[in-house]
């Protein structure tokens, strides 16, 4: 179950060691052969297919992250507990003067009660359906969110790879390739090589840009995985919540009160006028019942929605937080 919940098995991932595997060293070496220092069109696009994945998936991710149904879960659930507290002040009060001896109305209240019951149930009954539904999206929502986490690990793998590689040929030009060429100018003299030195650190410093744009996206990408657990998480809490009151809570409460109006019926048949005491705590104990259970989802949809809220305000920030000046090649 846990499997379906969360979308799936593991991403593919890199070494135990924190390397990259054999396969990755292998396009690792591919990426960094195919890097050239004359194609400045292809430095400016180094590793941007990767990183539109990842800004894509974050989009979607941040999506999810404002989805409705939490809120609509809690409206519900507010709006069932309010309409049961209602219910039992009105209910509470009629109780009080069906006990004095000079109002004897108790066969007229009861009838009163019962009535306002079976319109509470239907009312019960459609918020029943609503809840379900927002409950089969949300588990919807969860498998979506672990497929998500699978495509961020694997775009995030991507972007290793892409690091590695012009990380590597970037420390090549700079501590092989441009202290030689500088040498050679200096003994020479060679006007072109000055111009090739210099051509040669403009594009060690565009691919430097590139990389860091690179490790932007993914330090996106690694906060995004911790943010989607918790949301599948809290979700989850929700939507067991949410099967709780709609398969145990609501149909237990109404047990309790076709009871208790079953009560009155036998009161009402056998001449019983005191009947109605007990039948008064029947239903109170049921509504008290009803609503702490009712209260408790409420709470883990309010702390589900603010872990949303927490999680989209930490992700949409991400960019920000990475923003600061790139150093260029110094002149050896």
């Amino acid at each position: 179950m846990a499997d379906e919940i969360t979308g799936g098995g593991p991403a593919k991932q890199m070494g135990a060691d924190g390397q990259l595997t054999p396969e990755q060293n292998a396009r690792k070496e591919e990426i960094k052969a195919n890097i050239q220092w004359t194609d400045m069109q292809a430095l400016l696009q180094y590793g941007v297919g990767v990183q539109r994945k990842i800004a894509g998936c974050s989009e979607t991710i941040l999506a999810q992250m404002q989805n409705p149904d939490s809120v609509h879960a809690g409206d519900l659930m507010q709006e069932l507990a309010q309409k049961i507290k209602d219910t039992a002040a009105d209910q509470s009060e009629e109780g009080i003067f069906e006990r004095l001896p000079f109002f004897r109305k108790g066969r007229r209240m009861r009838q009163k009660m019962a009535r306002r019951y079976e319109i509470l149930e239907v009312q019960i009954d459609r918020m029943e359906q609503e809840l379900e539904q927002v409950r089969m999206r949300i588990l919807k929502d969860i498998i979506l969110l672990g497929g998500l986490y699978e495509k961020n690990m694997e775009y995030y793998q991507d972007l290793q790879v892409y690091i590695a590689a012009g990380e590597e040929k970037l420390d090549e030009l700079q501590n092989h390739t441009l202290p030689n060429l500088r040498g050679e100018t200096a003994d020479q003299g060679n006007p072109m090589k000055v111009q090739t030195v210099r051509e040669l650190e403009d594009a060690g410093n565009r691919l430097k840009k590139k990389l860091y744009d690179l490790k932007l996206s993914r330090a996106i990408a690694l906060q995004a995985a911790p943010q989607i657990r918790m949301i599948q998480n809290h979700d989850k809490m929700l939507a067991d919540k949410i099967q709780m009151a709609v398969l145990g809570t609501i149909p237990l409460w109404k047990s309790q009160i076709a009871m208790a109006l079953g009560l009155h019926r036998q009161a009402e048949t056998a001449g019983k006028s005191k009947r109605g005491m007990v039948d008064l705590e029947t239903l109170n104990k049921g509504n008290a019942e009803f609503i702490a259970a009712i209260e408790e989802a409420i709470a883990i949809q309010k702390k589900n929605h603010a872990a949303h809220q927490k999680a989209e305000q930490e992700l949409a920030g991400m960019e920000q937080k990475f923003e600061k000046p790139l150093p260029t090649f110094s002149k050896q």
